[in-house]
């Protein structure tokens, strides 16, 4: 009796003690993570400088899409010191690589762009327009700091990877002429993102934040129309003429005639490439090159479809003939809930940078040079972690159901339809500019660029651990990816097998400026900063910025005086 009495306790406590021993070796993993986090962190606080001269020596070459070479052989040599096996030219493009180290599962992904903008040279920390080299391209929007964090960030984990013996694969990759939404389809098309787990992206933005699902954002198709006619004295002989200028001209024409009964989500644009080549001919060959943006897959398809139908309409009128090319594609962008929540997390733990004095000063004089609707500086709180946009229709007059307005596109969008991804944004860059433009440049190689890479590489170097330790991490975001992202909508790509990247693009800019620009190159083994390479006083500003800044803060003060005096009434 006695016997069964213990057996009958043991069976009774045994689930209670089961339990106990369960949520003591979860505690145990669980303080075993936050310790490995914590030296992560350290490792990136320590490899500052080195996050600081990547970020710099990119911001020095200046390189536009599909002509990134210098930073191609920067990236790929530091990458190849650092233990990495890599793969280059991959998707047929000279300057896009894969590095990869370690083994097995999980894969993980970690890109980043690495393209500038044209006419877009600044020198950075002088907050009015100063270009480096007049009329030559420039990071108008802070593509070179993306890699500089991925990079330590990756850094640090592959250390603890190496002394843990933490099985997983880490991949870098550069996002190569995002700006032309030009690569990332290829890459997925060609089956480069088959084999992995998760991506983590990351882009310059001015807060450190991370969203979920359908961020509002367009997707695209871009499209080069080609007109070829018949040239011709252009006075002695114009009726023997055909021109192709006089069908761009007129597709020009036809298209926004059109825009007045397109949806309001569209955005399109273009650009004349080729208007033939001097007046007294008549042009044969002219070229327009269009973006053709909306909100969903079947929109984006319908809209170059119009556009397609508009430019066999002005061939027809000018008697010549026309083709087109496929340049890029991007569907809209939705990210991970799963792992954007994990990235949150750490986010919050990292908080934001400490911004110096001279940091603010040349962050509102830049706003108000530009008109910036705000004249706050930077940030200094933390976003809440961006929603989803609402993806339920509206149904306007006359019946018609439209969803929420678009805007921009990233290619980016192309993997995160593939697998689980995120975009991880972080505050290098100042609120409230143009965007696209010379002012962009103006702190992406001042330590306001510095620290936020350096504090986007200790979230992204946290949340790569989440991945590696937790499998249930992964699990669940691959759940989410199909059961919700994917339930209704499946991705097919807007470029066919047949098109190929267009790497002659930007050729002839990058032969025109290179030669100025390698002038101005950074050497880290002579110079701190490419502030000091330049002899650039930080912050740079004139006068009149300095004292439209005064006034700003003490209207600033004036208003948080009367509230606080309200508030004790």
């Amino acid at each position: 009796m006695k016997n069964c009495t213990n057996l009958l306790i043991v069976l009774f406590l045994a689930p209670a003690l089961l339990f106990g021993q369960a949520k003591k070796a979860a505690k145990t993993g669980s303080d075993k993570i936050d310790k490995l986090k914590a030296e992560a962190v350290a490792a990136v606080e320590a490899n500052a400088v080195q996050a600081q001269q990547i970020n710099d020596m990119l911001f020095s070459f200046a390189e536009l899409g599909f002509q990134e070479e210098e930073s191609f052989k920067y990236l790929t040599t530091l990458l190849e010191k650092e233990g990495f096996t890599v793969k280059k030219g991959i998707a047929g493009i000279p300057t896009a690589w894969i590095a990869t180290w370690g083994s097995g599962k999980p894969l993980i992904a970690v890109g980043s762009d690495i393209d500038c903008i044209p006419k877009a040279s600044q020198k950075p920390g002088v907050a009015y327009k100063d270009p480096i080299v007049e009329g030559a391209p420039g990071h108008g929007e802070g593509h070179n700091s993306g890699q500089a964090l991925n990079i330590v960030a990756v850094l640090a984990v592959k250390k603890l990877m190496e002394r843990e013996k933490i099985p997983g694969t880490l991949m870098l990759w550069p996002g190569v002429a995002e700006e032309l939404v030009g690569t990332k389809a290829f890459y997925v098309r060609d089956g480069y993102f088959k084999d992995v787990d998760a991506c983590i992206f990351t882009h310059v933005g001015n807060n450190l934040g991370v969203s979920w699902g359908d961020n509002g954002n367009n997707g695209l198709v871009s499209v080069r129309f080609n007109f070829e006619g018949q040239a011709a004295h252009a006075a002695g002989a114009p009726w023997r003429g055909r021109s192709a200028l006089d069908a761009v001209e007129l597709m020009n024409i036809g298209w926004n005639f059109r825009r007045e009964h397109l949806e309001l989500t569209q955005r399109s644009h273009y650009v004349i490439s080729d208007g033939g080549d001097q007046p007294n001919v008549v042009p044969s060959k002219a070229a327009v090159w269009y973006y053709f943006r909306e909100r969903t897959y079947p929109k984006i398809k319908k809209l170059f479809e119009t556009g397609v139908k508009i430019a066999e309409g002005a061939a027809l009128m000018t008697d010549t003939k026309f083709t087109y090319e496929i340049l890029g594609s991007a569907w809209p962008v939705h990210t991970n809930k799963v792992m954007a929540a994990a990235a949150y997390d750490n986010i919050k733990k990292v908080g934001l940078p400490t911004w110096s004095e001279e940091d603010q000063l040349l962050a509102r004089a830049s706003q108000i040079e530009l008109q910036a609707p705000k004249t706050e500086g930077l940030a200094t709180k933390l976003d809440s972690m961006g929603m989803p946009t609402s993806s339920a229709p509206v149904v306007m007059m006359g019946g018609q159901a439209m969803t929420p307005m678009g805007g921009g596109s990233d290619d980016i969008a192309d993997i995160s339809w593939s697998l689980p991804t995120i975009v991880l944004r972080y505050p290098s860059n100042i609120p409230g500019l143009p965007g696209h433009h010379w002012a962009n440049a103006i702190s992406m190689a001042t330590p306001i660029a510095h620290k936020g890479v350096v504090y986007g590489a200790k979230a992204e170097a946290m949340t790569l651990l989440d991945l590696l330790l937790k499998p249930e991490l992964i699990k669940d975001a691959w759940a989410y990816y199909k059961d919700e992202q994917t339930k209704d909508i499946k991705y097919e790509p807007l470029i066919s097998p047949k098109e190929q990247p267009a790497i002659y693009l930007n050729k002839k800019i990058m032969a025109e400026f290179k030669p100025k620009l390698e002038k101005f190159y950074y050497d880290p083994s002579k110079y701190k900063s490419y502030l000091e390479q330049l002899g650039i006083k930080y912050p740079t500003i004139r006068d009149d910025q300095r004292e439209a800044v005064k006034k700003v803060v003490e209207k600033e003060k004036s208003s948080a005086s009367k509230v606080s005096s309200s508030r004790s009434e």
